[in-house]
């Protein structure tokens, strides 16, 4: 089989012998089954990986040692940060994993008009843990060596004041704006609404914080498709496909 990779948040240093923590050991020694002589990939998300060699293995506990850095970059030269209105069901964890597979540097979900989804205390918070860790496991998967950041839940316009970008886009299906015509930016704003769409008074509250309305074709596209397709579109105009 393909050599795994795996993240783990602690420094990685060539000749080092570390423990997986609790979440990565559980998946190599039970999940994997992998055992002591066999190879890993891992990485931190400060970029580049490492090659490592399983040391000591069982269900709960795995010594590995750190052999090689190879610095691989895959990022793109576009960084764009999505503000992802917070849907029902595995939706928001999907628009996340693509969003990571697609080269997306920060997300934030927010909360909007039409969302049906408000969390509260204790459920915040890990619901932010869970969208992290589905970011994560999605760099695994698509060989990023860094990870992007899943901000804490915040209201659209505490989102719309904050965001710094050099284009900042709303995408919404009353426009027939396309992407032509606006110079190659380094750092893109993008905003995603719920199912029900981004209200009038919400799409008015963006453009008077600079945000450029953006339409991608005649269809309706669900909240988890948005961003996959707008994310394509960007890429392939000023990132790296």
């Amino acid at each position: 089989m393909a050599t795994p990779r795996i993240y783990s948040a602690q420094p990685l240093t060539l000749g080092q012998l570390i423990q997986l923590d609790a979440a990565a050991a559980r998946h190599v020694g039970l999940v994997l089954r992998m055992k002591a002589g066999q190879p890993l990939t891992l990485f931190n998300g400060d970029g580049g990986c490492f090659s490592a060699t399983i040391k000591e293995s069982s269900k709960r506990s795995v010594t590995v040692s750190i052999d090689t850095f190879h610095p691989d970059e895959k990022e793109s030269p576009l960084k764009v940060h999505l503000a992802q209105s917070i849907s029902k069901g595995d939706r928001m964890e999907y628009a996340i994993q693509k969003a990571t597979e697609l080269g997306i540097t920060e997300i934030t979900p927010i909360y909007t008009e039409h969302g049906d989804v408000r969390l509260k205390g204790d459920r915040a918070g890990k619901k932010q843990q869970h969208w992290q860790q589905v970011a994560i496991s999605a760099c695994e998967q698509c060989q990023r060596n860094r990870v992007p950041v899943v901000h804490p839940a915040v209201s659209l316009q505490e989102w719309l004041e904050e965001v710094q970008a050099d284009l900042k886009l709303v995408l919404h299906h009353r426009t027939e704006r396309q992407l032509s015509g606006y110079d190659k930016p380094e750092r893109v704003a993008l905003l995603i609404g719920p199912e029900g769409g981004l209200s009038a008074s919400e799409i008015e509250q963006a453009q008077q914080q600079d945000f450029k309305p953006l339409a991608l074709g005649p269809r309706v596209l669900r909240t988890e498709t948005a961003p996959v397709v707008a994310l394509s579109v960007l890429q392939y105009n000023w990132g790296d496909f």
